[in-house]
């Protein structure tokens, strides 16, 4: 870890010449993600006479990675929402450059005094605040569903309301048929049923931050919402694609009156609602919270096989596509029984 912090110490040198007596302490690793590995860290130098200490975030490409994503996609999302209502870690810099670090990554300050822990939201000080966080929570993501995805980078051709569901789809099912070790009754039988029914059309192309859950977000002991994180997945499509995923049982499991720990279903929805101007016509929400179990799965299938493969030797890895994926498998056949 020293080595890192050394290695860091000159990148800041380079970027900000003006710094003398750089110093990088108190480095260590946040565990859980899957796209980059992602460090605590203080910063200290001093500059025009004047001693800065700053706190920050490095978010680095790990050597293989469960989801492949694009560092600079993900940088330019918190660049856009920065200074905005829907509050997000200030990005600072953006290296490409695997000289410094042996990877390429990114920098954020770190905002601190938070959580994100699923266990804080039942469990603690904020506890007492869940409903407040729950309403903030579903209000910021009504806000990224009003947002035109131009404002983060262009829109690609083939994103339209009526065809947005079929890319996703394609894109995880390529996901399932590449990585699966062996038979997948229960994905092969979900996805069988939304191409045979598909959604209407999206009533708006916007922003889809595409992993938007209880875990991915930092709030406070007053029950304020402080930073959305892990934009790595974002893209345009339909807004009810976050809603879906926002309301996985998986993310509150095994609490079925609170939808990710947070607040009863339909008032989550509620909120949303006012806050998107949209509307979640029950067939259509079903249709993407079908998809947002395929995708679920498809995540814990390359989960496995990052490890079957030794890719990771992280046994984490190889229980969260054994434990994970059969909780979803079962909430998948949920919500089957439920269409028609």
């Amino acid at each position: 870890m020293q080595e890192l912090a050394d290695r860091f110490a000159r990148y800041v040198s380079h970027r900000r010449p003006q710094a003398e007596s750089v110093q990088v302490d108190s480095i260590a690793r946040i565990h859980g993600g899957a796209s980059r590995e992602t460090y605590r860290l203080r910063l200290r130098y001093h500059e025009r006479k004047r001693e800065v200490e700053r706190r920050l975030i490095l978010r680095r490409d790990p050597p293989s990675s469960l989801i492949e994503t694009d560092r600079s996609h993900e940088f330019r999302a918190y660049q856009a929402f920065h200074g905005t209502a829907v509050p997000v870690p200030e990005p600072l810099w953006l290296e490409e450059d695997p000289q410094w670090l042996e990877r390429p990554f990114f920098v954020m300050e770190e905002v601190q005094g938070c959580d994100a822990s699923l266990k804080g939201l039942s469990e603690g000080p904020a506890s007492a605040h869940r409903e407040q966080i729950g309403r903030e929570k579903w209000r910021i993501l009504g806000l990224i569903a009003r947002t035109d995805p131009r404002r983060l980078g262009e829109i690609p051709d083939e994103v339209s309301p009526e065809r947005c569901w079929e890319r996703e789809l394609s894109h995880w099912e390529r996901v399932i048929e590449t990585d699966s070790l062996g038979p997948e009754p229960v994905v092969q039988a979900t996805l069988r049923r939304l191409r045979r029914n598909p959604p209407p059309p999206a009533q708006r192309i916007a922003v889809v931050h595409g992993d938007y859950r209880s875990g991915n977000f930092l709030y406070d002991t007053s029950g304020q919402i402080r930073a959305i994180l892990d934009w790595e997945m974002w893209h345009a499509g339909d807004p009810l694609e976050d809603l879906a995923w926002s309301l996985n049982l998986l993310w509150s499991w095994p609490d079925r009156e609170r939808v990710g720990r947070l607040l009863p279903r339909e008032e989550a929805i509620a909120v949303w609602e006012r806050s998107s101007g949209l509307r979640a016509a029950p067939e259509a929400l079903l249709w993407w919270e079908l998809f947002t179990c395929v995708k679920s799965l498809a995540i814990w299938i390359s989960s496995a096989r990052e490890y079957a493969d030794a890719k990771s030797t992280d046994p984490m890895l190889a229980l969260v596509g054994w434990i994970i994926h059969g909780m979803q498998e079962r909430i998948t056949l949920e919500l089957l029984g439920r269409s028609k």
